[in-house]
């Protein structure tokens, strides 16, 4: 396995191969690059490292079953801090410094869409990013070099309010992140909870890394919510949590992906988040997630209850395999490809089925990669259907209740 990392600091990158640390080796004649923005600090730095798993899975799956063009794939990873204009910076750095044929990432889609318009859509280069969920992101203009491995919020908001509804919640109270993410779905939410005949009491957004929230739960608790909806990152979403409590203005909590996380309930107290329940996306059991979990425990221990581990492997695999299918590191050819190789028809490819696929495609086979997160069946915006699990917090685990297909 070859990865190398980008640092926020130095600007430097490094190869990291076991425990040995050296320079970055000249551009290999065979092989590929792929940069890996993840948020390595910030709001979202819980899950940069967990996503960033999924991505050496499949780094490693590949490169032990005869890697890319006949040379090895490396991933290069640099932190896009969960903030956007440093997003924009890293990828700039990766690309200029680096033969890219595709991004993985970022995560959160206040990064992504900078990122898309900045740097993606602009220099020809694809990106998957298996987080980004903001509805904004189908309608972008992007030139078709943006994907994404998971449903975006327009679906999720409708399966979280249909979800609340049926616990018997008639008046909720929303507090969102005020970007691309929080906006979005809380729009998504709202529209689908009015339609049913719920009440939305308030809508308040709010702003990171603030010494207080305290005058935003003040105006959110007003008009007799039932609970609080909040939309956030661990990050921002633990002091907020906490304050909520302390002022005794909220019992009951609703979540979404960004809040699925143990970090929180450990900060919190499992007392005080026992019940709470959500949405973020899984995909449904099946031989492929079953596969994939297999493999991940074998590699990297326990796989634990965090969103996007699966999704940012399927996008790793997918542009691996779009790099194969077009037989170059050329990152136009490789957009082309995608998804000639992650739609049907085809002969199925699933997690970690790397030399099948090679054979197949170098057969002149039509291949149907079946991803770890479910179906990878790219649409025009390069859109998937995706599924949602509704997860709840019990005995202070996350726990899946059930997992709804996407419509």
């Amino acid at each position: 396995m070859i990865l190398q990392r980008i640092s926020p600091v130095l600007g430097a990158a490094v190869v990291v191969a076991g425990l040995s640390i050296s320079a970055v080796s000249p551009v290999m004649a065979q092989g590929a690059k792929l940069g890996a923005l993840m948020p390595l600090t910030g709001a979202l730095a819980q899950y940069g490292p967990s996503s960033l798993n999924g991505i050496n899975l499949a780094l490693k799956q590949i490169n032990d079953q005869g890697g890319v063009l006949g040379g090895k794939l490396e991933v290069v990873v640099a932190d896009s801090q969960t903030n956007p204009q440093a997003a924009v910076n890293a990828a700039k750095q990766l690309s200029s410094t680096n033969k890219l044929s595709g991004f993985v990432g970022p995560l959160a889609s206040g990064e992504t869409i900078p990122v898309v318009q900045s740097v993606a859509a602009v220099e020809g280069i694809p990106l998957i990013t298996g987080s980004a969920t903001a509805p904004g992101i189908t309608t972008l203009a992007d030139n078709d070099f943006a994907f994404r491995t998971t449903a975006h919020d327009a679906v999720q908001g409708v399966v979280l309010s249909d979800l609340v509804k049926k616990r018997g919640v008639k008046k909720i109270a929303i507090m969102y992140r005020n970007d691309d993410y929080g906006k979005g779905l809380s729009e998504a939410f709202s529209k689908r909870f009015k339609e049913t005949g719920g009440d939305v009491t308030s809508n308040v957004g709010f702003e990171e890394k603030q010494a207080s929230y305290r005058g935003e739960l003040q105006r959110a608790s007003q008009g007799g919510p039932e609970a609080l909806l909040l939309i956030a990152f661990p990050g921002e979403g633990t002091p907020l949590l906490k304050q909520a409590i302390e002022e005794g203005l909220f019992k009951k909590f609703v979540f979404t992906d960004g809040m699925k996380s143990t970090e929180v309930i450990k900060a919190i107290g499992a007392a005080n988040l026992n019940g709470s329940y959500g949405t973020a996306p899984e995909a449904k059991a099946s031989d492929s997630t079953r596969l994939f979990r297999e493999a991940y425990q074998k590699e990297h221990g326990q796989l634990p209850p965090l969103p996007f581990i699966d999704t940012f492997y399927d996008a790793a695999f997918i542009l691996a395999l779009a790099i194969e299918k077009a037989g170059s590191t050329d990152p136009k050819k490789v957009r082309d490809a995608i998804r000639e190789v992650a739609n049907g028809p085809g002969e199925a490819i699933r997690p970690g089925e790397w030399a099948k696929a090679k054979q197949l495609i170098k057969d002149g086979k039509k291949i149907d990669y079946v991803g770890s997160a479910g179906s990878q069946d790219f649409d025009k915006a390069g859109d998937v259907p995706g599924s949602f699990g509704i997860w709840s917090i019990d005995g202070g685990e996350i726990k899946t209740i059930e997992v709804i297909e996407a419509s």
